[in-house]
């Protein structure tokens, strides 16, 4: 007897993804499998599993990859101070790409012939799972229902999960709901109220940042120890990538620290307004900025600012398994291992303010930065030096 064909579904045990999960039943005569990364976000373990069973799942998997997200993806990214369009710490497009990786070793593991996502037909996330998908399984198929099916509406979804016994939270059985995503870097927000950009954002919408109004009135303080570029220590104590992100997070959140609104262009090519909030990640990009003031020198410094933009949309893109990411990866790493230190941070009412900052490297000199003239900088070279830019201006 010939056996059953498999599909690999991400898989979050929500409305969606269960109707994904019939659907796929219903179309493709296949035994569905589910894959769940766990990369931080609000999980309730016990409601995917249970979920799952109620439409005779067999195999759900549920991996914890928080500390390999922070380590090797989002650690990666800071070190290149990756910022698209000048705000967005690109929270959401940075999980993705290990989100696919996974789900297609998942399909390895059990012989499947296809993936499928949750993703929508006017988001950025169907391509970043699709190239992510075809770098480590150019041959499994890839199934996206929300570009094939016919259920157009959240009207079209609750009727198909009613037919079919599928639990509908009491929250999404009216209007649409708001657009959620959440890791262990950030949480973003869309829809409803925040798609006409005239709207001011409710302050119900921010899950992890109190307002900056609301915060202490007393400030906290913050140090952040890094070996060759990443960030190992808060406060002195050794943590994994994990746990310190989380610890950051705690700490700026409650400073009203992190919160972005913003009006993107997505890579498919529509305008999308959303809310975002990264708080532990803006206390890094501060103080990894910070730390590199210390120890890079100048050329290596502006070198990097000025592939920034470049790598940030290649992440935002989805292109993070791209030869032109891995490209400007090597140039954001080239002297990474001179990056070692602490910063010490200040947060007060949505504000990090730079304390001080302690390295051992040598690429700062107390004697070069002194107001007093000395005998460091020959008068004559620096003339020369003056000169010969002039010369340049009418080149």
């Amino acid at each position: 007897m010939q056996s059953k064909k498999k599909i690999v579904l991400a898989y979050s045990g929500g409305l969606d993804t269960s109707i994904i999960l019939k659907w796929l039943q219903e179309n493709y005569e296949a035994e569905v499998i589910c894959y769940t990364a766990d990369v931080g976000q609000e999980i309730d373990r016990k409601k995917i599993i249970k979920n799952a069973k109620r439409l005779g799942v067999k195999n759900i998997i549920i991996e914890n990859l928080k500390d390999v997200f922070v380590k090797d993806y989002v650690f990666p990214m800071l070190r290149g101070h990756a910022i698209y369009e000048g705000v967005y710490l690109l929270g959401t497009s940075i999980a993705r790409p290990l989100i696919a990786k996974r789900q297609i070793a998942a399909a390895k593991k059990f012989g499947a012939y296809a993936v499928s996502h949750g993703s929508t037909g006017k988001g950025n996330d169907q391509v970043r799972f699709e190239l992510g998908y075809h770098y480590f399984g150019p041959k499994v198929k890839i199934i996206a229902p929300w570009r094939i099916w016919k259920l157009n509406s959240r009207t079209d979804l609750i009727k198909y999960a009613k037919k079919n016994n599928i639990p509908i939270p009491t929250d999404k059985k009216g209007a649409p709901p708001f657009s959620i995503d959440d890791n262990l870097y950030h949480t973003s927000t869309e829809g409803k109220v925040l798609e006409n950009p005239k709207n001011s954002a409710p302050e119900f919408l921010f899950q992890r940042t109190v307002s900056p109004e609301k915060a202490p009135n007393k400030a906290s303080f913050v140090t952040i120890g890094f070996k060759n570029g990443d960030p190992i220590t808060v406060n002195g104590k050794k943590l994994s990538p994990g746990n310190l992100l989380e610890k950051l997070n705690d700490v700026a959140g409650k400073n009203g620290i992190g919160r972005v609104d913003l009006v993107e262009n997505r890579f498919i090519g529509i305008k999308s307004r959303g809310v975002y909030e990264t708080p532990g990640g803006t206390l890094l990009m501060s103080a990894h900025r910070a730390i590199e003031s210390v120890t890079l020198d100048k050329e290596t410094m502006h070198k990097k600012d000025e592939i920034m933009p470049k790598y940030a949309e290649l992440i935002y893109n989805g292109y993070w398994y791209s030869k032109a990411r891995f490209k400007l990866q090597k140039i954001v790493d080239l002297k990474k291992n001179k990056v070692n230190g602490s910063v010490k941070l200040k947060l007060y009412k949505g504000n990090i303010t730079i304390m001080s900052r302690q390295t051992k490297s040598n690429a700062y000199s107390m004697k070069k930065v002194s107001f007093e003239e000395n005998k460091t900088f020959n008068k004559s070279n620096v003339e020369r030096f003056i000169n010969f830019h002039k010369q340049k201006l009418r080149s």
